[in-house]
């Protein structure tokens, strides 16, 4: 709420400012600086003075008159030459003097007046002018008042902005919320908002597409869960059919092709298990989340690894400590970048963790040929392989990583790929922790 309001405050500021400029440029244009009009109005008890009294005078009585203003007043007046003073205004204000007009100086509290344009007061009167010093015209005052207007006006605006404002950070508020949770894998949640609400519109459009977002994959998921619950039926009678074909079998080479086909009817049901895997990370609400020792868990993991040509080593930094998490998820997405890094191994593979303020990192190392790094955001795509010319036997259905990386996304983490310093790639897990 505060940004948005600062910065739709801060716009609307520069606008009237902006506004206050032009109008004060295009007055002082069409009728005079309002400056001048202020100063005017301050002394406006002393031209009243010398308008009202000292003009009115004979033209014998007039010098006195003014001496006795001078003895009375605090201001100065002083009688100066005419081309002194010619000098020192601009054309627009020699114009003003020469029809006899009274020509303010607002910064030296001053003004400029012609004694006399004919000389009808005395000899050389019209070669005169009156120079008033030291009146009580105080600019800064003005410029203070004007300077609280604004500030009046600024508070004024300040009021509706923040209401108009604030109605609307809520609703963006509550759809950030929704946002969040959509993402989180709560599909069900939509976000609620009176008809009066200024973004009721574009709440029930978010509203409307997350409806459809949550039939489509719930659509996709009960399909995918169906199938692969279908699929194991026929692969059971299958597998009962082949041992029973083989059992009776007394031809070697039909054996062999038994066994084969026994052996793609196996993977076949792996990739039965694996999607049903898949589809249950995918519908999952809640994880079974308990507290834990990390340290107990990863040694579990390299226990759990399969024997093979490549030595796996462990290195856990001290202070590990425990965690919150879904023992057996978390397990399984270790064990699947564990296996993935057996398969392209060249012969080390090292498991690592450590604690940081405010996370945890897993790291999988591995001293084969690596993951270029256009291909290591794609290598997480269900059944995407990095090498198409590897068959199964070698490089998997394509899955493995892709569970990974939903089971550490369910505990709030991330899963990514770099490149590793053993010469292969490296898988970086990255979970939320306690500090």
């Amino acid at each position: 709420m505060n940004r948005i309001f600062f910065r739709f405050f801060v716009l609307v500021m520069l606008s009237i400012t902006a506004a206050t400029f032009v109008i004060y440029f295009a007055f002082s244009r069409l009728f005079g600086d309002p400056l001048e009009d202020i100063a005017r109005s301050q002394a406006a008890a002393q031209i009243f003075l010398l308008e009202q009294y000292v003009d009115k005078a004979p033209a014998d009585e007039w010098l006195a008159r003014l001496n006795n203003v001078r003895e009375v007043s605090t201001v100065r007046y002083d009688l100066v030459p005419l081309e002194s003073v010619r000098a020192r205004l601009s054309r627009a204000q020699r114009t003003v003097l020469d029809r006899g007009e009274i020509v303010l100086d607002p910064a030296n509290k001053a003004f400029f007046r012609r004694v006399d344009l004919e000389g009808e007061r005395y000899i050389g009167s019209h070669e005169e002018v009156l120079h008033a010093q030291n009146l009580p015209i105080d600019i800064g005052q003005a410029l203070k008042m004007e300077a609280l207007r604004y500030v009046i006006v600024a508070i004024a605006l300040l009021v509706p902005i923040a209401l108009w404002s604030r109605s609307h950070w809520q609703g963006l508020q509550a759809l950030s919320r929704m946002a969040d949770e959509f993402g989180s894998g709560k599909l069900s949640v939509r976000t609620h908002m009176k008809p009066s609400a200024t973004i009721y519109p574009l709440a029930e459009r978010i509203n409307h597409m997350a409806g459809r977002i949550e039939d489509l994959l719930e659509a996709q998921r009960s399909l995918l869960h169906s199938v692969s619950h279908e699929l194991r039926t026929p692969i059971a009678r299958l597998e009962f059919a082949l041992e029973l074909l083989d059992a009776r079998a007394k031809d070697p080479d039909l054996s062999k092709r038994i066994a084969a086909m026994e052996g793609d009817l196996a993977e076949l049901n792996n990739l039965v298990s694996e999607l049903l895997d898949m589809s249950k990370l995918d519908s999952a609400r809640s994880l079974q989340a308990s507290t834990l020792s990390l340290d107990g868990l990863l040694q579990e993991c390299c226990a759990a690894l399969p024997h093979a040509a490549a030595r796996l080593d462990c290195d856990f930094a001290s202070g590990l400590g425990s965690i919150e998490a879904d023992g057996r998820l978390l397990a399984r997405a270790i064990g699947n970048l564990l296996r993935n890094a057996q398969k392209y191994a060249a012969g080390h593979i090292l498991l690592s963790a450590r604690r940081l303020p405010g996370r945890i990192e897993i790291a999988v190392d591995d001293d084969g040929p690596g993951i270029p790094e256009d291909e290591r955001d794609k290598i997480f795509d269900p059944f995407y392989r990095l090498d198409r010319s590897r068959d199964r036997a070698t490089g998997g259905f394509g899955l493995g990583l892709s569970i990974a990386q939903k089971a550490v996304a369910l505990h709030g983490g991330s899963l990514r790929a770099e490149s590793s310093a053993l010469g292969g790639a490296r898988f970086l897990i990255t979970l939320p922790a306690d500090e």
